[in-house]
């Protein structure tokens, strides 16, 4: 395809991709708050039913880099329509699955098909639309792809609450078999490079390197990270695989992925502000969750509808960019979606356990209004001056980029979370002594007793809550420094609209 798709074909093509796209955003969160249901079904331990999580994870991440030989080799159409097949088929397996094997395994083959969704459906919605056209279209796709992750949790719940775990893989019936149609009958295939390599040494060592990386992330925290012998190793392969593929792509003729991909200025620095990106999109989302049932008392459904009005600011903020897309340049709307960002994150940084739901969900709408405005804006320029031949190769690693920076986020904030509660922790109960003249107070007033065992530990509870409270809010304030080291990047990006077009070698050569 080359923009150029007649205008009724274009919007069933729009539709089905994003129902791929949907379908593969929701299975990233939706299964985590059905955990503890799989949990005890399965007879597993809590360690043991994580392995539901990190395999999909893991073989997602290893396998989304293989989108662009697959797509040149076989042809994009074939891939797309194998991937949602496959996707929808495991979907159906994970959701009958009698033990704990079964769904790991099963949730191993998911990632694998759903690992070219993401990638593909960005491609194919470029493709089908005119150049002028691609802010509307990114503004479509970036929909399903930052607001299901957002609404998983919610919707999950729901179908557990009401049914059965088993019902937030069951769900994704109806998205494949409309996904699969629409490909099959409107989409068109692609020219297929016969003569395409597939570079095995490549694609080993950048295997290894993401499967280290990501077994690093997800581990660390329960083995003390690199005071755990595994986990160092984990990070020794990760770096040194790491190295070895940038080393083999810049020497070997045929390399697993293309390095013309880095000359193109936008879409290097574009990889790195959506690296940023993913830290915001789903960290924020670990945090709150469990500050809001552990430190406030919320029943996890609610947790999830108070959430929810996040995806709501988001969607408003990408039909917004859909309709200035053209009209402003995309370094200010995403300038504009990073400040208001960085504001909802400095009025996370003033949280306290009493704060209304309202607060909660004005700072949800505030923080998906910024992440609206830099999502869609940055996919847009990121591939403004990429050659058309790299498309399906950059989208992969710009899915791959944010999906990484989604799991060292989390991790980081995670970890940080433990060790600020620790150090508050050891911080304040140098305040609690006998001299201490409002803790005196609060004993004479009845609301401790600090001659019994029960009154001490109930000091010590209010200590560890107060730790904790703070160290929500640091790691709050961590992602806003975060998120401004992103706006030096933006400023270097250049505007598409006032450089001229690259040379597309491959149409050039048709």
């Amino acid at each position: 395809m080359t923009g150029t798709e007649p205008v009724a074909h274009r919007g069933f093509i729009t539709l089905a991709v994003m129902l791929a796209t949907i379908m593969q955003a929701l299975d990233t969160t939706i299964a985590n708050v059905a955990l503890p249901h799989m949990q005890g079904t399965m007879s597993a331990t809590q360690d043991q039913i994580s392995w539901v999580l990190t395999s999909y994870i893991v073989a997602s991440a290893i396998f989304m880099p293989l989108t662009g030989f697959l797509s040149a080799r076989f042809g994009r159409k074939r891939i797309f329509i194998w991937s949602v097949i496959g996707f929808t088929v495991v979907s159906m397996l994970c959701g009958a699955a009698q033990n704990l094997t079964q769904i790991v395994v099963l949730r191993m083959l998911q990632g694998v098909f759903g690992a070219s969704l993401v990638p593909l459906s960005q491609s194919v919605l470029l493709d089908s639309y005119p150049k002028e056209k691609h802010g509307s279209a990114m503004a479509l796709w970036g929909m399903g792809v930052m607001v299901g992750p957002i609404l998983g949790p919610m919707l999950g719940g729901w179908l557990t609450e009401h049914y059965s775990w088993r019902w937030v893989f069951y769900i994704n019936l109806p998205f494949g078999l409309l996904a699969w149609y629409g490909l099959g009958k409107y989409l068109k295939e692609t020219t297929i490079e016969h003569e395409r390599q597939f570079d095995l040494l490549g694609f080993a060592f950048l295997t290894l390197a993401i499967g280290s990386l990501q077994m690093m992330l997800d581990r660390g925290e329960s083995l003390d990270w690199f005071a755990s012998r595994e986990v160092l190793i984990e990070g020794v392969l990760a770096g040194l695989s790491f190295y070895l593929f940038v080393a083999h792509i810049y020497t070997d003729k045929h390399p697993f992925i293309e390095p013309g991909l880095f000359k193109d200025r936008n879409f290097t620095l574009g990889l790195l502000s959506i690296f940023i990106v993913g830290i915001i999109l789903l960290a924020t989302l670990a945090l709150m969750p469990p500050f809001m049932q552990s430190l406030m008392g919320y029943p996890v459904i609610d947790v999830g509808y108070l959430l929810a009005p996040r995806g709501v600011g988001t969607m408003f903020a990408m039909f917004m960019v859909g309709k200035l897309s053209g009209k402003i340049d995309a370094r200010y709307t995403i300038i504009f979606g990073l400040m208001l960002t960085i504001a909802s994150l400095w009025e996370m940084t003033i949280f306290n356990t009493n704060i209304t739901g309202w607060d909660i969900v004005h700072n949800g709408i505030l923080q998906g209004l910024g992440l609206g405005f830099i999502f869609v804006p940055l996919s847009t320029i990121t591939f403004s001056t990429l050659a058309r031949h790299y498309r399906n190769e950059g989208t992969a690693l710009f899915s791959l980029m944010r999906n990484i920076g989604s799991s060292i986020g989390i991790s980081v904030v995670i970890t940080k979370l433990s060790q600020n509660t620790q150090a508050n922790h050891a911080a304040f109960a140098d305040y609690i002594t006998p001299f201490s003249l409002p803790l005196r107070q609060a004993a004479d007033a009845g609301i401790y007793n600090l001659n019994t065992p029960q009154g001490l530990m109930a000091i010590n509870g209010e200590v560890t809550r107060q730790a904790a409270t703070l160290a929500y809010l640091q790691d709050f304030r961590l992602m806003m420094w975060v998120t401004l080291c992103a706006v030096p990047l933006i400023l270097l990006l250049r505007n598409p609209a006032r450089q001229p077009s690259p040379v597309d070698v491959h149409a050039a050569m048709e």
